[in-house]
């Protein structure tokens, strides 16, 4: 999940430029970019965030994409996390860093 405070963003037609070039030179295409917010590949989604008319990235999120994409081909199995399970996480750890966790 995107953190807006702390992660660099991008707008999705910037990310382009902020990609090695391809095969014959040619960086992906910006409707590549937005095809890997919205189906993804292989099951993995890119990350991204609304803000304002513009869909944005992070760098951040783009490594994690391209990480999961590694694992996915090499097999790993990947974690599956809901919202409510993050949610949950987060309530937990804040009330153990508050201390009602002892």
């Amino acid at each position: 999940m995107i953190d807006s405070a702390h992660e660099n963003l991008i707008s999705l037609a910037d990310v382009p430029g902020h990609l090695p070039d391809r095969r014959g030179g040619k960086r992906p295409h910006v409707s590549c970019i937005y095809r890997w917010a919205q189906r993804g590949i292989r099951g993995v989604r890119l990350e991204t965030l609304q803000c304002g008319g513009t869909k944005v990235t992070s760098s951040e999120a783009l490594q994690r994409f391209f990480e999961r994409l590694g694992a996915v081909d090499s097999g790993e199995p990947q974690p599956v996390r809901t919202s409510m399970q993050r949610q949950r996480e987060s309530e937990k750890a804040s009330q153990y860093l508050a201390g009602e966790g002892w």
